[in-house]
């Protein structure tokens, strides 16, 4: 299962929020996994639409042979991130999202991934797999 939302409003970052619970229910993650998942795609999600100007997430179902999981993209073409390693700090926050970051969030999942060019946008992937 592949599926792709636009973020353009906050009503997306809800429909986003919504798509994921869905998705982690069904893979059988667990309450606690569900949650962190929904938690750190609601911040993701948040930063795309704010600091991104906008963008798509793409939610994609994963077998790695072994046990299933959920694999979320999400992509704009906004300004990049000037000091990754910063915004990989603890605690660093711009302002108006969870207050989780992009830390908070890295640590909610079992892989993160961040790829950021300066002018050209940012793409975020994280993915959480069954226990």
């Amino acid at each position: 299962m592949t599926e792709r939302i636009t973020v353009a409003s906050d009503q997306d970052v809800v429909r986003v929020r919504q798509l994921i619970r869905t998705a982690a229910v069904a893979a059988k993650l667990s309450l606690v996994d569900q949650t962190k998942l929904v938690t750190a795609a609601s911040e993701l999600a948040r930063n795309t639409l704010v600091y991104g100007g906008g963008g798509t997430v793409e939610l994609i179902s994963v077998d790695n042979g072994r046990r299933k999981g959920i694999r979320i993209v999400f992509a704009d073409e906004g300004p990049g991130i000037a000091d990754l390693d910063l915004a990989l700090t603890d605690g660093y926050t711009t302002g108006g999202g969870l207050g989780l970051g992009l830390s908070g969030a890295r640590r909610l999942v079992d892989e993160f991934e961040i790829d950021t060019k300066i002018g050209e946008g940012t793409t975020i992937t994280v993915t959480k797999w069954c226990r």
